[in-house]
């Protein structure tokens, strides 16, 4: 609002000029111009009258808008970061008290669907059941005949196959071991108990052979395989390992030139002392190399015999 005084005194000087104007011209121009400017303060002057007038003010109703303001802002410090997140939060908490209110009506609801979780789980584990039993019959006779090729005809594995009736595993209801007898008149053990390192190399080997089709093992090692056994079932060793070979990456150390001439690729392992500390090297032979190698683990000896036999068996080469 403008002051009544500022336009009073306006008026007054307006007069004052008036009074002088016609001595001289500028006093005329300085009282039109203060003429002008004074009707203009007028002007305005009622506008802002009429604009108070218009304007409420509530005490009151400002201090709710900043107490809802705090609220809103305290919500948003505990709740999330938006109104659209409180109100989120809110649903989630009716949803909460309708369920505790209504307790034993949803736990009801929750056993109904977990017993018939559970009588379609036991469906499916009996199915499950009865495959491997029915799978296992035909992988015993599989990997008994394996390990016959191998020199373990008297070795004879089996697979137990126990129906958990109050147990879910990961896989169904069976826990499934295997079991092997090495030697005629003895008790079959579980096979994680087998001591020697060549019989279990030989037993998995087996194994392998039998589920190479189907085993998604990306690498495959073979320590001690060669244990105990020469000849034909060398031979056979070495035929098995190329098989797995097609559909897996084999890792084999071996002592017999029967299977180290089979391999696609020979690495020559040694142990020596530097310094007092044992170390070992591994080295990629070339094929002259590899016959040489062949030649002294078949005999002890690098001659014309032994290294042409070292190459008549690399000429075999399984395939």
């Amino acid at each position: 609002m403008i002051s009544e005084n500022v336009i009073d005194s306006i008026s007054m000087a307006i007069r004052a000029l008036e009074k002088i104007q016609n001595i001289d011209k500028k006093y005329e121009d300085t009282s039109n111009s203060l003429k002008s400017s004074y009707y203009e303060l007028q002007e305005i002057s009622r506008d802002i009258n009429n604009y108070k007038r218009d304007v409420y003010f509530d005490k009151e109703e400002r201090n709710y808008i900043e107490e809802r303001l705090n609220l809103i802002n305290s919500l948003k410090r505990k709740y999330g970061n938006t109104i659209e997140e409180i109100l989120n939060y809110k649903k989630q908490i009716k949803e909460e008290i309708k369920k505790i209110e209504n307790l034993e009506e949803y736990n009801l609801k929750l056993k109904e669907q977990k017993q018939k979780l559970e009588s379609e789980m036991n469906s499916l584990a009996e199915k499950i059941h009865d495959i491997r039993i029915n799978n296992s019959k035909e992988l015993i006779k599989s990997i008994n005949k394996e390990l016959e090729e191998l020199e373990m005809k008297n070795a004879k594995i089996n697979i137990h196959v126990e129906y958990l009736e109050n147990q879910f595993l990961k896989e169904g209801k069976d826990d499934v071991k295997f079991y092997i007898a090495t030697n005629l008149g003895e008790d079959e053990k579980e096979l994680n108990t087998i001591a020697s390192g060549g019989e279990i190399s030989r037993i998995m080997l087996s194994i392998k052979k039998v589920l190479s089709e189907s085993d998604k093992m990306p690498v495959l090692v073979f320590d001690e395989i060669d244990t105990g056994i020469s000849g034909r079932a060398a031979n056979s060793v070495a035929n098995k390992l190329k098989t797995i070979s097609k559909k897996h990456q084999v890792l084999c150390v071996s002592h017999l030139p029967n299977i180290a001439a089979s391999a696609d690729y020979n690495y020559f392992i040694s142990k020596n002392i530097k310094k007092e500390r044992t170390k070992t090297q591994i080295k990629l032979l070339e094929e002259d190399e590899v016959i040489k190698e062949i030649a002294r683990i078949s005999s002890g000896e690098l001659n014309e015999i032994t290294l042409k036999y070292a190459m008549e068996l690399r000429n075999k080469k399984v395939s």
